[in-house]
């Protein structure tokens, strides 16, 4: 029953084509990036398969990439703009192909690379399921970072607004006023997400950092309000 789950698994993750296995591995042309190879066999992998990534001679899960495109490993362009559908449907059917029964009569290096890719998963669907998240990833991929302890670039009336809305939080007794807070809140991070979708469609990506680093502080407000209506 495991070698025909095991296969099924593998067609799901590489397509009816996957890559015929060679029985001579072939070193890397000179100057080329080396080519990796089945830890469990030993063949040359093909350079770029599906994620995670199989084996196609013995089936062996292979371990994470270093650096791994979150946007590639859930099926998604690489865009602010995804299809949320899509990425709910390809994290379900990850999070079932690398489900521990699976993995349970395999060698323990095995086991422990369905646990790493599992947590990559979890990390990479998190990032992508967030606007904002997806966002400041979508810089950091160009190279682009949120400065740090700093609000050199956000406008001096939107800092006051902000203040404004932090001492208002800070006031006891106040339901009413919580609950105005976070419709607006709603609001604002509902218009910041199209014009961070906006400036992502221009390349624009200084503008929009500055319009991610609002988006950071409304969900600041936002874990307050959460921490005001729900003290632990």
């Amino acid at each position: 029953m495991w070698a025909v789950r095991r296969g099924q698994l593998f067609r799901a993750l590489w397509g009816s084509q996957a890559p015929a296995a060679s029985s001579r591995p072939r070193s890397a042309e000179p100057g080329s990036l080396p080519v990796p190879h089945c830890w469990s066999c030993g063949i040359p992998l093909p350079a770029r398969g599906g994620l995670p990534r199989f084996c196609p001679a013995c089936q062996a899960l292979q371990p994470p990439e270093s650096q791994p495109d979150l946007f590639r490993l859930l099926g998604c362009d690489r865009s602010f703009n995804i299809n949320v559908q899509q990425l709910q449907q390809r994290f379900r059917s990850l999070q079932r192909s690398l489900h521990p029964d699976y993995f349970s009569q395999r060698p323990q290096k095995e086991r422990d690379f369905s646990e790493q890719h599992s947590s990559l998963v979890n990390r990479a669907y998190q990032t992508l399921l967030s606007p904002l998240r997806r966002g400041l990833y979508l810089l950091e991929l160009n190279g682009v970072e949120l400065a740090k302890g700093t609000d050199s670039d956000i406008d001096v009336e939107f800092l006051k607004e902000i203040m404004e809305i932090n001492e208002t939080l800070a006031e006891p007794n106040n339901e009413a006023k919580i609950e105005e807070i976070e419709s607006f809140i709603e609001v604002k991070r509902e218009e910041l997400t199209k014009d961070v979708s906006k400036a992502f469609e221009r390349d624009d990506l200084q503008e929009a950092k500055k319009l991610l680093a609002k988006m950071k502080y409304f969900e600041n407000l936002e874990d307050k309000v959460k921490s005001k209506k729900n003290p632990s």
